[in-house]
């Protein structure tokens, strides 16, 4: 081809979009890089790729990734935008051969994919989930268990979301947005709810086995289900919970922590309350008829307006 002087502009088609550069920008930053020695003008040059039908010089590679590169050639400095993924960048260098920028992008990539997994899913990530999983009856039950096991979901808005029969073990939902949600028969099994937000959940024939839910508020929220499974919470932490108004009738709260709860004109029939720390709890109006009371704890709780009367020496159900 025509040697050309380095002030000549060329015009370079990558992946259908145009970039107009000076011939000097793509030979003075990297002279070993592929771009330069495409349009090198001495003995190290190689064949240009093919041209369009304007003249542009045609790259089969990605527009997005290709950007950052160019502007570095132009000014020495690498700037990213913050939605583009550094690892997209770092394989564009290695291809065109800019290895004085290859470490710096390999730095950046590690801790974008750090930072990415550091953050905890979101609403949409959860709805993304929930929406691409198939409804369809299968013969194996657990081939339609969706596995949050172990997730980071703080903070996030599940407000009014089906999330039944989910397995919700050891995840993080410290602060979660839970009001209205529907998680009955999900697995939570020592899994952090911790100040969330749950007034009006419904969680019949849930698994909390030693959940952590300090602070929670669950006023009006129902345990009851009516084909007879029994939410077990076991072992729960809710010290300074809410649970006032909520329906719990043959719910398990074996050795629970319920220190300074409000439970307030709860439905507790049946329930089997036996070693809980009951410690400042207030039952006011609440439904105790014929749960276990054996070995709890009940120092300086609230009583007052029962409407059965409590047998503490009830057989353990």
């Amino acid at each position: 081809m025509a040697k050309s002087a380095t002030t000549d502009w060329i015009t370079l088609n990558v992946g259908g979009q145009r970039f107009l550069t000076c011939r000097s920008t793509l030979l003075l930053k990297e002279p070993g890089c592929m771009l330069a020695r495409m349009f090198a003008s001495q003995e190290h040059n190689m064949m240009p790729s093919s041209q369009d039908s304007t003249g542009a010089f045609c790259i089969d590679r990605s527009p997005k990734y290709f950007e950052p590169i160019l502007n570095y050639l132009r000014t020495g400095n690498l700037i990213i935008d913050p939605n583009v993924n550094p690892e997209g960048v770092l394989e564009e260098a290695k291809y065109y051969g800019i290895d004085s920028i290859i470490p710096k992008l390999e730095s950046l990539a590690h801790t974008h994919t750090v930072q990415r997994d550091a953050k905890p899913l979101t609403r949409r990530d959860v709805v993304d989930v929930l929406i691409g999983t198939s409804t369809s009856s299968s013969k194996d039950k657990s081939e339609q268990e969706l596995r949050f096991q172990g997730t980071n979901l703080e903070g996030a808005d599940l407000s009014r979301l089906d999330l039944r029969h989910i397995n919700f073990k050891y995840a993080n939902l410290r602060g979660a947005n839970l009001t209205g949600a529907n998680m009955s028969w999900s697995l939570l099994e020592r899994a952090d709810l911790s100040h969330c937000q749950m007034e009006g959940a419904q969680m019949l024939g849930v698994k909390m086995v030693c959940a952590n839910l300090e602070a929670a508020n669950l006023k009006g929220s129902n345990f009851e289900d009516p084909a007879g499974s029994r939410a077990n919470l076991e072992g729960v932490n809710l010290k300074g919970a809410n649970l006032e108004g909520s329906i719990m009738a043959g719910i398990n709260l074996r050795v629970a922590t319920l220190k300074n709860v409000n439970m307030q004109n709860c439905d507790l029939r049946m329930a089997v309350l036996a070693g809980a720390d009951l410690e400042n709890c207030n039952l006011s109006g609440s439904d105790l008829h014929e749960a276990n009371l054996r070995g709890a704890n009940l120092k300086d709780a609230t009583l007052e307006l029962m409407l059965t009367p409590l047998h503490m020496s009830q057989t353990i159900r």
